[in-house]
């Protein structure tokens, strides 16, 4: 039995010599860091980007507002043509029933009356960003 115990202890000396001899797993924290750092340096960049292109945005928007008020004036003078010209036609004006056939024939037809709603408004409506 002396020698059992003899084999236990030795075996329980091995193994605490392993463990002993073991590399301790590395306490470094820098994989985490360093993936935290990229994470955070890749969202601060997208969100600076994007913020640049919004308000690159906003600026073309504002160059384009005059020229779409004019398109509007534009489209509510040639409204305004159109219906007398179809006025013109019903009393039998013979040359105002020839462009009423050609603006008829490229699509552009009878325009009805001006309504109120269809003036260009004084200020161009905004909608809210989201």
């Amino acid at each position: 039995m002396d020698n059992e115990n003899t084999l236990d202890d030795r075996l329980d000396n091995d193994s605490i010599e392993d463990a002993a001899r073991a590399p301790a797993p590395p306490q470094s924290n820098l994989p985490l860091v360093l993936t935290l750092v990229a994470l955070i340096t890749y969202f601060g960049f997208q969100t600076v980007s994007l913020l640049a292109e919004r308000s690159n945005l906003a600026l073309i928007k504002g160059s384009q507002e005059n020229a779409l008020q004019e398109a509007q004036k534009t489209q509510v003078q040639f409204r305004t043509i159109v219906s007398k010209t179809s006025e013109l036609a019903e009393k039998g004006h013979g040359g105002a029933k020839m462009v009423m056939e050609g603006l008829q024939r490229q699509g552009m037809g009878m325009a009805g009356p001006i309504n109120p709603a269809d003036k260009v408004p004084d200020k161009p409506e905004t909608k809210p960003a989201k």
